[in-house]
């Protein structure tokens, strides 16, 4: 009895082994069978460019790269894409496209990231206005101006706050150096916005005959809200001011058609006219 139970065993150890080794044995060759993945070679920023940077081979490398998972506007040789200049800021590493460069021939620095159309204005600004060094190159705004009202209706002049222009790209942000009224040279911070020639018309006359200050808005938030604009009326009467509203004038009906009686004397005919009340 012991002995079949034993003979039993062997036999169930067994079926299990074979079982066992079988199924290794297809793992292994699932395994084999695997094609190697085939790659290429992409081109990447070698090290952090900053926009307007002209990238060339000290710049760039190459990088392996699957064959079968293109990149839209990828570059395969760096001389495809050299004496091109970045209109984005690009980390290292990261691939260098088509989107990310100024067009051929359009030469490096600044100017290469002004696209066609549009025009790259500076203006002076001061820590506050530059909202505390959190405007920089990549980051949108808003530009509102504060000036003089000449006649309000309420009195005499009145300063006025409105918003000249809405999302707003800034291009750069850096240093000029300018007298102050001692004749002695000082650093004066500068921001570069991206506006429309008719924009920077507006912008130009804004910083020359008013006070500019641009608020920093989120680059997702497209929105154009056109705010209205702030009297300093409103801010100091505890309400907005009562707007004088011009008269209309007075309807007068025109006066009616007189009576015409033709009158005849003779040979003789006229036409009269009398009032009609």
């Amino acid at each position: 009895m012991n002995r079949n139970r034993m003979l039993i065993g062997l036999a169930i150890a067994i079926v299990v082994a074979l079982f066992l080794s079988t199924f290794v044995y297809r793992a292994f060759q699932s395994a084999s069978a695997i094609k190697p993945v085939t790659t290429e070679h992409i081109v990447v920023a070698a090290q952090p460019l900053q926009v307007g940077t002209r990238v060339d081979a000290s710049n760039l490398r190459l990088i392996p790269w699957p064959s079968g998972e293109p990149v839209a506007g990828m570059f395969t040789r760096i001389s495809d894409c050299a004496n091109r200049a970045v209109i984005t800021p690009l980390a290292e590493n990261e691939p260098i496209l088509e989107s990310k460069l100024a067009a051929t021939q359009s030469g490096a620095g600044l100017p290469a990231t002004i696209p066609e159309g549009m025009r790259g204005l500076s203006v002076a600004v001061n820590d506050v206005v530059g909202v505390a060094g959190f405007v920089i190159p990549g980051t949108m705004v808003d530009v509102l101006v504060t000036g003089r009202l000449a006649d309000s209706g309420h009195g005499g002049e009145q300063n006025i706050t409105r918003t000249i222009l809405e999302n707003v790209k800034v291009l750069a942000a850096g240093q000029k150096i300018e007298q102050d009224r001692e004749g002695k040279p000082q650093n004066v911070p500068v921001v570069t916005l991206l506006v429309t020639p008719d924009d920077a018309a507006r912008l130009t006359m804004a910083s020359t005959e008013g006070k500019i200050q641009l608020s920093l808005r989120n680059t997702v938030d497209t929105r154009l809200l056109m705010p209205a604009s702030v009297l300093q009326d409103s801010l100091f009467s505890g309400g907005a001011p009562a707007l004088k509203r011009p008269t209309a004038a007075k309807y007068v009906p025109p006066p009616p058609s007189p009576y015409v009686v033709e009158v005849i004397t003779g040979n003789k005919r006229e036409n009269k006219s009398f009032p009609n009340p």
